[in-house]
């Protein structure tokens, strides 16, 4: 049975990893400051500073697989993952990287796919393309990058936000001409999964089928939880009309159609 170390195993994606990976894997994971609902011998706590306590936990654990969601201050993280790649280097083990579409916010005039180069604006975009570059640099083939959008998910920090301003009737404000994917956290898991299973390499971009504008997504949410869309106050990106898109889009054909999923279902779920 394979090991499988997820870093940040709970957060968000990290708690939805778990529960996916718990059947067919050997799981270990490390938090920050709330554990996992893994074994006290098969969690550890760790912070972006300790290095020595990641080497200390890649010695002892010797992964097949690891998984970074392990999110943090940008320089510290680099310095973590640059730590890591190199503890890695010299095994087998593949490392699947979390990164994100704010790699292309440098450009706004379509969606991008795995195969163009990222153009990043934005401190945190610029830095993931660093992590990325620097992973491939140490790692080849066996750093595996997974490009994600904005992720929901029924405990997410985003839905939990937007059901309590919907209960004390706080305007939302949403973008009218952003064009955006989305993306379930069970389903980024089950995607991996299948990824890891496969043996997939290269850069995947996971996001919905299709695309919609920011305020299309929470109009389509809203109207079904409530009697108008008053509450939502529309603005424009980067104060133009023209249409941008902060969207990936995919030319790989790996990932069967039973696991892709639409901004419909994504909303559909969430309500469920």
């Amino acid at each position: 049975m394979e090991k499988v170390l997820i870093l940040g195993a709970s957060g968000l994606v990290g708690r939805a990893l778990l529960d996916e990976f718990r059947d067919g894997f050997d799981l270990y994971g490390t938090y920050s400051s709330t554990s996992t609902s893994l074994p006290e011998g098969k969690q550890f706590n760790l912070e972006l500073q300790q290095t020595d306590e990641l080497r200390e936990v890649i010695c002892t654990i010797k992964p097949d697989i690891v998984i970074s969601c392990i999110r943090g201050e940008f320089e510290h993280q680099l310095t973590f993952h640059k730590e890591l790649a190199l503890e890695l280097r010299g095994s087998s083990t593949h490392l699947y990287y979390f990164s994100t579409t704010n790699v292309f916010d440098g450009d706004y005039s379509k969606p991008h796919a795995e195969t163009e180069l990222p153009i990043a604006e934005s401190d945190y975009g610029n830095f993931k393309i660093k992590c990325e570059t620097m992973l491939k640099e140490i790692l080849g083939e066996r750093a595996i990058i997974i490009r994600i959008p904005a992720i929901w998910g029924k405990n997410s920090p985003r839905w939990n936000l937007f059901k309590e301003s919907i209960k004390k009737n706080k305007v939302i404000d949403v973008y009218s001409n952003l064009v955006c994917n989305n993306l379930l956290d069970v389903q980024l898991a089950k995607q991996l999964r299948f990824i890891i299973k496969n043996k997939l390499k290269g850069i995947f971009h996971l996001v919905s089928e299709d695309m919609m504008t920011h305020g299309q997504f929470y109009e389509q949410i809203i109207s079904a939880v409530a009697s108008d869309t008053s509450l939502l106050r529309y603005r424009l990106f980067q104060d133009s009309a023209e249409i941008c898109y902060f969207a990936l889009k995919s030319n790989r054909e790996d990932i069967p159609s039973s696991l892709q999923i639409n901004n419909k279902e994504i909303i559909s779920y969430l309500l469920g």
